[in-house]
C-alpha cells in the first residue's frame, strides 16, 4: 500500500497519486498541441455568435474576457471558502457560486479554443503567438488536472489551491496574449 498516515491521522498520498495530475496535465497539453500543430490554417469565418459580435476575433476576445472575469470570481470565492477573505453572507452560497462560475468560465473558453486549435493551429510566427499557443495547449491540461484533484481524495491541502491558481494564471496570460493584445491593436468593440 502506498498510503502514509501523518501525525494528525490523515492519509497522505503515495508517490503514484501525486504524479497523476502532472501526467494528466502533460498528456492533455501534448495532445492539444499536436492537433493544433497539424492544423491547416484557414480563413477566420464562422457563423457562431454573429448576431452579437462583429467578427470571430472579437467574439473570442469577449468570451475570453468573460471567462477571465469569472476566473477572478473563482479566486475570490475560493479565498472565501478557505477562510482567507471574510465577507457576508455566511453559508453555502460561495461553494455554489464557485462551482457554477467555474463551469461557465470553461464553457466560455470552448468556442475560442475550437477556433484557435482547428482554424489557426499552433502559432510560432512571433513570441506572443508562441506563448499563447503553448499556454493554450496547457489550459485544458491544467483544467483536467484540477478536476482530478477535486474528484479524488487523499491529495494534500495545498494541491487544489495550487491547481486552481495555475489554471487562473494560465487563463490570465492567455487573455493578455489574445484579448488584451487585440483590444490594444484593433480597439475595443463588439
Amino acid at each position: 500500500m502506498n498510503e502514509n498516515i501523518d501525525g494528525a491521522g490523515r492519509r497522505s498520498p503515495g508517490p503514484r497519486q501525486l504524479v497523476r495530475p502532472p501526467l494528466l496535465f502533460a498528456s492533455v497539453a501534448l495532445v492539444i498541441g499536436f492537433v493544433a500543430s497539424r492544423t491547416d490554417v484557414q480563413p477566420y469565418q464562422t457563423p457562431f455568435f454573429r448576431l452579437f459580435f462583429s467578427d470571430t476575433l472579437h467574439m473570442k476576445a469577449w468570451l475570453t474576457t468573460a471567462a477571465l472575469l469569472l476566473g477572478l470570481g473563482q479566486m475570490l470565492t475560493a479565498a472565501r471558502i478557505y477562510g482567507k477573505l471574510r465577507f457576508p453572507p455566511e453559508g453555502r452560497l460561495y461553494p455554489l457560486l464557485h462551482r457554477w462560475s467555474g463551469r461557465a468560465a470553461i464553457l466560455l473558453t470552448l468556442p475560442a479554443a475550437y477556433h484557435c486549435i482547428f482554424n489557426l493551429g499552433f502559432g510560432t510566427y512571433d513570441a506572443r503567438a508562441l506563448i499563447h499557443s503553448l499556454l493554450g495547449a496547457s489550459f485544458y491540461g491544467a483544467f483536467f488536472a484540477k478536476v482530478l484533484i477535486v474528484r479524488t481524495s487523499g491529495y494534500p491541502g495545498w494541491a487544489l489551491p495550487m491547481a486552481g491558481g495555475m489554471l487562473f494564471a494560465i487563463l490570465l496570460v492567455l487573455w493578455l496574449t489574445s484579448a488584451f493584445w487585440l483590444f490594444g491593436s484593433l480597439g475595443v468593440r463588439l
